[in-house]
């Protein structure tokens, strides 16, 4: 055909065939033979193994079957019955059978211990001996592959036993070999098709290998990618530019003879890290990062390179390494020396802002002004600081002569510059530091050796200085807010160049930024001082006598600036006493005033002798008050923090002032915590409650340390819920351990590990409260405590008994005199007669009006503590007043007579009542002038 279709298969097949050659012969095409050859024996020797696999499956299978039948027929019951019996064959032949059936085996054979087959799946073997049974009979389980008569088989032979552990029986049972294999041949359809789906995947998969592999070497064969290769070496070693290929594993690939000569690269370079090349630090970070650059300026060696940085993208778009040109701009090398200058000073102004103020300690930030410069500006570096400074104190201005040399460093530690804690003169007007102060801006003496002033201001020190090599210096006021705080020497002795104009500018940069970091130092350790002392002067000086506790305690302030934790010990009526420890959040002056105002607050309320929850309520109360007053009129200049408990009194550090001299006093209170507890050692039981803070921990006498569960409370001035109180009965000789926060937690603690570090510390046996708590401080401390620590440790005692004598009172006013007799007495056995009158006119008064005006029951009770203290309680909530009977009154003088001779007298209410209490000193001192007829006073009303 010669028509337009008649020309069309002509072209179309030639093109076919080319097609097809070229593929036959490529890379592509081999690599695709040679893969589905590899593909056609794993798959043939995958299939071979998976039937040796499942017959050995299979052997297994049988041998398991077979043991565990055999076992289950030997354990079951009246089996060793049976075989004792006159006609064994009978009795188990037809179970023999039945237990074959349902298992699925071939045979079940029970024989004697010789072997002899009591019963067998086939009839003609029974009274036979089997073989090879030798091992069972030995009293050992097994299973084997048996080959012999009648047949083949995977067999499990079990001794049988009877109650004394005798073998008195076999049992066999097994699968035949002919079986086994039937069930493998079962498989080989599945093992068949799963090795031909395998073969058709595995070809698939090395057809689309191919594919790609045909379209990425576009059809070449091996010849042809020979022939490109060496075009393409010859290209790349021809260029003058350095090309570079460098691997995501950060190994060099290729390097052509331009790049190798640029970067001095050994011969074989290829294949290793670009770190084992030998090259400078800065070229190998710029290689090894993988950042995109271009015409990147970079100084590698004595030459200057322009280097650009792409990434090479692979398949799918991922990459797989980076290619690197150099090019050689060596003429721009002085160029680019001032730009490095430049920019090593940038980066050292960088690293002074980063390391410079760091702790806020003035004597440290002078240090790290010094540790910054060296060696990369200067060769030694000195900071001489003023008094006032070091102090935290402001400066008080005027003219400078001398200041205290707070640091120095320099590449060696010989110097024979002056060392730290010298006092430093200025004295010489002429001489560079002099000088720098009078003008306020920084100093050059580019040499120490034309210095004059410098030199005639200690000729000896200045040529030991000369003669040790120092010859070039700057020097620059620390100026903050117009206030001169101290000097900066730089000093040049190793490095040759002298220092230039371009370094003055650089030190007076330096020093200012310093200057700013060493005046807020000073003003942290101004306050951080406040805060301290303030801190200190609210807390107990000294702990009250008493005897309920015998108590140490330590306190440490924050390295980083005074919190406001806080401890008390509060002697309570009736012997006892209340441990308290509290924690304001925050920190600094205003911290530590509004400690102050709560720990006012505590004491007043507990003179109330409130129960420790209705305690926490008053307290949380106030604290909300006090927020909303402060809030309505903030800047009134009022600190009270409630004194007692109608809001009066004075407060604490009201007129406090930060470190910008603004008061602080008018700030919230909201953010504390408060752990109050009362103990009392009469009866050993102790009642607590929390804000918000951590329980207490629990010392018993066996040295058991607990952390008793306490309701958790909300903290202070949060207000809308009420507090809950615990009471324990404390074992005599426990010890009571309260803490804030601070000692178990920090950033790198936190609060479970704490109270375990705790706990094991508190175990040791035989240390006092004192060495408690320096072994508790050894262990919990942190090196740099975040916060303030407060620890209190008490060991409890009680009242011995023969110090404490009860009556119960009947409802009947003749018992006054009765009451009044007994009382008497006890005193007289406790050595006390000088007192003795006034107890009878207190316990007379008391028990009168409680029998009149209270409810039953009605108990005295005496105390012999520090004090003599008479107790009465009654059922009765109603609160009794002092009052002054007019002259026309019968009744009235009461609680007069009591407040008279009383040292001290009040109320405290219980769950069922109310107990009035009056303490008499244990001397006469106070004793009433008799004759006085107590009988009489028994019809005075309150």
């Amino acid at each position: 055909m010669t028509g337009r279709f008649g020309r069309q298969p002509t072209g179309w097949g030639s093109r076919m065939s080319a097609r097809l050659s070229r593929g036959a012969h490529s890379v592509a095409g081999q690599v695709f033979a040679l893969q589905a050859v590899i593909v056609l024996l794993l798959i043939a020797a995958a299939a071979l193994a998976l039937v040796f696999q499942a017959r050995y499956d299979s052997q297994r299978d049988a041998r398991n079957r077979s043991l565990a039948a055999a076992e289950a027929f030997a354990h079951a019951p009246g089996l060793p019955a049976a075989l004792m019996s006159a006609d064994p064959t009978a009795a188990l032949q037809p179970l023999a059978e039945a237990a074959r059936r349902a298992s699925g085996l071939d045979f079940i054979a029970v024989m004697d211990v010789r072997g002899v087959r009591y019963t067998d799946s086939r009839p003609e073997l029974i009274g036979q001996r089997a073989s090879d049974v030798s091992r069972a009979a030995a009293g050992e389980s097994f299973t084997q592959v048996f080959k012999g008569q009648p047949s083949d088989a995977v067999r499990a032979v079990v001794p049988v036993r009877n109650a004394d552990g005798e073998v008195i029986g076999l049992v066999g049972t097994g699968i035949e070999v002919e079986n086994v294999a039937h069930a493998v041949e079962g498989q080989l359809p599945l093992l068949v098709g799963a090795a031909a789906g395998g073969l058709l995947l595995g070809t698939a998969g090395a057809a689309l290998v191919s594919r790609r592999l045909l379209r990425q070497t576009r059809g070449l064969g091996a010849a042809e990618m020979t022939r490109m290769n060496e075009h393409h070496e010859a290209v790349l070693h021809a260029v003058r530019e350095g090309v570079l290929i460098i691997g995501n594993d950060r190994r060099l690939i290729l390097a052509n003879d331009e790049a190798r000569r640029l970067l001095d690269l050994p011969q074989d370079a290829e294949e290793h890290d670009v770190g084992d090349l030998g090259l400078d630090p800065r070229t190998t970070e710029l290689l090894a990062s993988g950042r995109v650059v271009t015409d990147h300026v970079h100084l590698a060696g004595d030459r200057l390179l322009a280097v650009n940085v792409r990434p090479t993208m692979a398949y799918a778009g991922r990459p797989a390494g980076r290619v690197v040109t150099l090019r050689d701009s060596t003429e721009l090398a002085s160029v680019s020396g001032r730009a490095e200058v430049a920019r090593r000073r940038l980066q050292l102004l960088y690293d002074a802002g980063v390391r410079i103020g760091t702790t806020l300690d003035v004597a440290r930030t002078a240090e790290e002004l010094s540790e910054v410069a060296v060696p990369r500006f200067a060769d030694f570096v000195t900071v001489e600081l003023l008094e006032p400074v070091l102090r935290g104190d402001e400066p008080s201005g005027g003219v400078y002569t001398e200041m205290r040399r707070a640091a120095i460093t320099g590449i060696r530690t010989d110097s024979p510059l002056q060392p730290v804690g010298d006092l430093i003169r200025f004295e010489v007007p002429t001489a560079p530091m002099a000088a720098a102060l009078d003008a306020g801006h920084a100093v050059l003496a580019a040499d120490l050796n034309a210095a004059m002033g410098w030199r005639a201001q200690d000729s000896q020190g200045t040529r030991a200085a000369l003669e040790y090599g120092l010859h070039s210096l700057i020097s620059v006021p620390l100026l903050a807010r117009g206030v001169v705080l101290g000097m900066a020497n730089f000093w040049r002795a190793d490095t040759p160049e002298p220092f230039d104009g371009e370094d003055l500018s650089f030190a007076e940069e330096l020093g200012a930024r310093a200057a700013v970091s060493v005046d807020n130092a000073r003003r942290f350790t101004r306050e951080h001082a406040m805060a301290v002392t303030l801190q200190r002067s609210l807390l107990p000086r000294v702990l009250p006598d008493q005897s309920a506790v015998e108590v140490a305690y330590r306190y440490l302030p924050a390295t980083a600036g005074v919190g406001g934790d806080w401890f008390d010990v509060i002697p309570l009526p009736g012997a006892r006493v209340a441990l308290v420890v509290g924690d304001v959040v925050g920190h600094g002056v205003h911290a530590a005033a509004t400690m102050g105002r709560l720990r006012t607050a505590v004491h007043n309320f507990s003179t109330l002798d409130l129960p420790p929850d209705e305690l926490l309520g008053h307290l949380d109360e106030l604290i909300n008050r006090i927020d909303q007053d402060e809030a309505g009129g903030a800047g009134n200049g009022s600190g009270d923090a409630g004194a007692d408990g109608n809001g009066n009194g004075s407060g604490a550090g009201a007129e406090d002032a930060g470190p910008d001299g603004a008061a602080e006093g008018a700030s919230a209170v909201t953010g504390a915590t408060c752990l109050y507890a009362v103990y009392d050692p009469a009866s050993g039981r102790c009642r607590m409650a929390s804000a918000g803070h951590p329980g207490p921990a629990l010392i018993r006498p066996d040295g058991q340390v607990e952390f008793p569960e306490m309701p958790a409370g909300i903290p202070l001035g949060v207000g809308g819920m009420p507090f809950e109180a615990v009471e324990f009965q404390l074992p005599e000789g426990s010890r009571l351990v309260l803490f804030t926060d601070g000692l178990v937690e920090d950033r790198d603690r936190d609060f479970d590990t704490g109270l375990r570090l705790l706990a094991e510390t508190l175990s040791r046996p035989g240390r006092s409260p004192d060495e408690a708590c320096a072994d508790v401080l050894d262990t919990m401390l942190f090196p740099v405590p975040s916060d303030d620590i407060a620890l209190l440790i008490a060991d409890t005692r009680r009242l011995e008994a023969d110090r404490i004598a009860e009556w119960e009172v009947p409802g009947e006013y003749t018992a006054v005199s009765w009451v009044r007799n007994a009382g008497s007495a006890q005193l007289v056995e406790w050595g006390l007669e000088d007192i003795a009158f006034t107890a009878e006119l207190i316990l007379s008064e008391l028990v009168t009006n409680a029998i009149r005006y209270g409810s039953a029951p009605v108990r005295v009770r005496l105390l012999r503590d520090r004090s003599l203290i008479c107790e009465v309680s009654d059922g009765s909530s109603t609160s009794p007043h002092l009052r002054y009977a007019a002259t026309t009154d019968e009744g009235g003088r009461g609680l007069f007579l009591v407040a008279q001779y009383a040292e001290r007298w009040g109320t405290r209410y219980t769950d069922r009542g109310k107990v009035i209490w009056a303490e008499l000193p244990l001397t006469g001192a106070a004793e009433p002038q008799p004759p006085l007829d107590l009988d009489s006073l028994e019809d005075l009303a309150w």
